[in-house]
């Protein structure tokens, strides 16, 4: 998988299983109240700079890590928002709270707006970068041969780990079966858009189309994310398919807005165009 200059993403038609790599930096201040954790009986905003968390990104979808018992659950959401802010924060598109168990880690997901968030397939991947690499080298070319599981709030994700270039790492991660997939006509505005509606463990909207339209993108792309039909609202794609193996895709994620790219996305989008493949043919190749 690759990023297009445009901040589209390509990708195989592949739905069950991506091979993605993750860049992290760890950061760190030096306070004696890193340990501490966040609790109301603190201003939040003035205690962010003694945070300690890993900043990690797959293909410019970017999140922080912070471990998930140095922030108490009532101020995960107000955080989110305060370091996710590409101005006044530190800037992410959101933050995963985890933490290890005996067999697994669990995790925790907010966007950046402070909304919480089921899974995110580039999140996963990062957080198994993150564990991989807190392990010594020789462990970590042992763990090559291993599963790693993540916990999520749209199920336990299995990594596998491919190719260790500290700090780059390569995982081939299964996302599980895609449920609930449905075409449809949506009424957006004064427009009616065909869709496809379907669940990668969050809930995902595409739009197929014969090219990408920049200007229809930033217009349908809120408003089909916060629609009616999604209480929940939802991540949102507009895909071109370009060859029988190949899409080009525009992402508009639930409580972020544009990214760069997006691991549930581009399955969604995958599964969608594959369904789809007889109705939108696209170029033939």
């Amino acid at each position: 998988m690759g990023v297009s200059r445009d901040g589209g993403s390509v990708t195989r038609l592949r739905a069950r299983r991506l091979s993605k790599s993750c860049d992290l930096k760890r950061f760190s201040e030096d306070s004696d109240n890193n340990q501490e954790a966040f609790s109301g009986d603190h201003d939040l905003t003035e205690r962010v700079m003694t945070l300690t968390f890993v900043k990690a990104h797959a293909y410019g979808n970017d999140f922080l890590f912070v471990e998930q018992h140095l922030v108490s659950n009532e101020q995960s959401s107000r955080l989110s928002q305060v370091v996710c802010d590409r101005h006044l924060g530190v800037g992410a598109d959101g933050v995963v709270f985890y933490r290890q168990t005996a067999d697994r880690a669990v995790m925790k997901l907010f966007n950046a707006d402070g909304s919480a968030a089921e899974v995110s397939g580039n999140g996963v991947r990062c957080l198994g970068a993150i564990l991989v690499d807190a392990l010594d080298p020789e462990k970590s070319r042992q763990r090559q041969a291993d599963e790693i599981q993540i916990e999520t709030d749209g199920g336990i994700k299995r990594l596998t780990l491919l190719e260790a270039d500290p700090p780059r790492y390569t995982f081939r991660t299964y996302m599980g079966e895609p449920i609930g997939l449905e075409r449809r006509v949506l009424d957006v505005g004064r427009e009616s858009v065909d869709v496809v509606t379907l669940s990668i463990g969050n809930p995902q909207c595409v739009v197929l189309a014969s090219g990408l339209d920049p200007d229809q993108f930033a217009r349908l792309g809120p408003l089909l994310a916060t629609h009616k039909t999604f209480p929940h609202g939802t991540n949102v794609e507009f895909v071109n398919l370009e060859s029988s193996d190949r899409i080009r895709i525009l992402i508009w994620e639930r409580g972020v807005g544009p990214t760069k790219s997006s691991g549930t996305g581009s399955c969604a989008a995958a599964v969608a165009a594959a369904a789809s493949a007889s109705a939108y043919p696209g170029p033939s190749t």
